[in-house]
This record gives structure tokens, sequence and C-alpha cells, in this order.
């Protein structure tokens, strides 16, 4: 038998995915902004593999009897990694040359990660403030390194 996942158990699983989700983030725009392409592409995937924890978070999400705002945060997360896996890693579409769908694009990264802050904050104050923290650092790697390199 597969032991039972509890409340305390998940949140902490949240507050350490969200923040993993930041620094993965984070260093791979940093690879970007660098010119390390490898980097970039390995970190993207090992970003996009968290789609299992966070499919087991949605799926436990039902049995915890979590708010819809938490499913609806967690969806968003999973949503975002597959547009994510599709556009860069399946397709390998050029979609950050088309201006309306950059902005949708970058409408969903925001909305995804920062839905993770409120996954985050289940855990306790300090992984809320880690996450406000990581979110606000991710925000402006971001604009900056789209600034340098125009991706």
């Amino acid at each position: 038998m597969a032991p039972q996942l509890s409340i305390q158990n998940s949140n902490l699983l949240g507050g350490v995915l969200a923040i993993l989700i930041y620094l993965l983030v984070i260093s791979l725009l940093l690879g970007r902004l660098f010119g390390q392409g490898n980097l970039e592409r390995v970190l993207g995937i090992f970003l996009i593999l968290l789609i299992f924890p966070l499919t087991y978070l949605l799926i436990s999400a039902f049995y915890l009897d979590r708010p819809r705002i938490y499913v609806l945060q967690v969806g968003l997360m999973i949503l975002f990694l597959i547009v994510e896996l599709a556009l860069d890693y399946i397709f390998e579409v050029p979609f950050r040359t088309v201006r309306w769908q950059t902005i949708a694009y970058v409408m969903l990264f925001f909305g995804a990660t920062g839905g993770m802050i409120g996954v985050a904050s289940l855990a306790g104050r300090v992984w809320s403030v880690v996450a406000v923290i990581g979110f606000l650092v991710m925000g402006g790697v971001s604009f900056l390194q789209r600034h340098i390199t125009g991706l």
C-alpha cells in the first residue's frame, strides 16, 4: 500500500516545487543571457520534468479537499509546462519573434509562476516570503534577458 500524502507533506512539497521552479527559471534565463544554450536546454528539461510532482499535487488536491484556487494554481503551472514542452522542445516554434504570441506566452508564464506563490504560502510564512522573493528576482531577470537578448 502506498503511503498517504498528508496535508502538511503536500504543503511542503508545494513549497519546495515553487522554489525549485523559481531557481530553475532564474538559472535558465541567466544561461540564456550569457549564451549558454546547452545549459538553458538542460535546465528547461528539468523544469518540464516537474510536471510529474505537480500532477501528483493536482490529483491529491481532490483527495485533500483543496480549494478551487489551489487546483487552478497547480493546473496553470502544469499547462504552462506543457505549452513550453510543445513550443520549445517538440515543435520548436519560433514564437518569441511574433509579438502577440510572445505576449500570450508571457501572460501564461507569469500567471503560472505567480500562482506558485499561493501554493508555497501553504507551507508557511517563510516559504511564502522566499517564493515572493524568488518570483520578483525571476521577473527581473526575465525582463532583463528579454531586453538584452530579445528572446
